[in-house]
């Protein structure tokens, strides 16, 4: 049941990778081609996320004064938090709704690399699974060290990256040990089980999450941006 639910997302995605093989004729080279279509696609979303996140922090000020006065009255507090959003024309759940959307399509991703057999019945790309790349002599067997190693560098810097875009209030409060934990020990995890995923799989993971770090300097900007943005307007609101 578990691997036909994930099929509704692998399947399609080995199309793709399918197609893409057939084209570029190495594994290696199409894993990577094949990583930067699916992150650019996924850009908008994250995109998203952004916009979402800069408005919560323009009307942050707004939400605790509302919290204070009404910290007695949670029904009340609930009936006012509605009408700050529906005046700001804000979404509570537009942060969340990306991340909901892109979970479904890295369990796919994480399905099909793994075992790319059970979804791909192209007999080319039996073969191709096999294929070597660079220091890689099979690419449907693990490599020790250099792909987890880089991959965990990868995924501490991308995480660095999404906590400032998070802002300040991200490391205050009870939240803070925690996200410093999960700072360092999701790049150990990710190194750890890089050391027995097939390459393949590692090999996607590194190069997402450097195109990922490569999306958040434009992120950041954009978040910093629009934050400047919706700060005046909200100076213009209460002049």
């Amino acid at each position: 049941m578990y691997y036909k639910v994930l099929g509704v997302i692998a399947e399609p995605l080995g199309w793709l990778l399918t197609f893409l093989y057939g084209f570029i004729q190495h594994y290696g080279i199409t894993l990577i081609v094949f990583t930067i279509v699916v992150r650019c696609c996924l850009y908008p979303l994250y995109a998203k996320q952004i916009k979402s996140t800069a408005n919560m922090s323009a009307i942050q000020p707004k939400m605790k004064e509302l919290q204070a006065k009404y910290s007695n009255d949670k029904e009340m507090l609930n009936i006012k938090m509605m009408e700050l959003y529906k005046e700001e024309k804000f979404n509570p759940m537009g942060g969340c709704l990306p991340m909901l959307i892109q979970m479904p399509i890295i369990l796919g991703l994480f399905a099909l690399l793994r075992n790319p057999s059970m979804y791909i019945n192209d007999p080319g790309m039996m073969v191709a699974f096999h294929e070597n790349f660079l220091w890689i002599m099979d690419l449907s067997q693990a490599d020790k060290w250099v792909l987890p190693i880089a991959a965990g560098v990868t995924t501490y810097v991308s995480f660095v990256q999404t906590q400032s875009q998070q802002g300040p209030e991200a490391m205050t409060g009870q939240m803070a040990p925690m996200m410093t934990v999960m700072k360092y020990f999701f790049p150990i995890m990710i190194v750890w089980m890089g050391m027995s995923f097939p390459a393949g799989l590692t090999l996607y993971w590194f190069v997402g999450t450097g195109v990922q770090i490569l999306f958040n300097f434009r992120l950041n900007k954009m978040r910093r941006r629009l934050k400047i943005e919706a700060e005046l307007k909200q100076q213009k609101k209460t002049m």
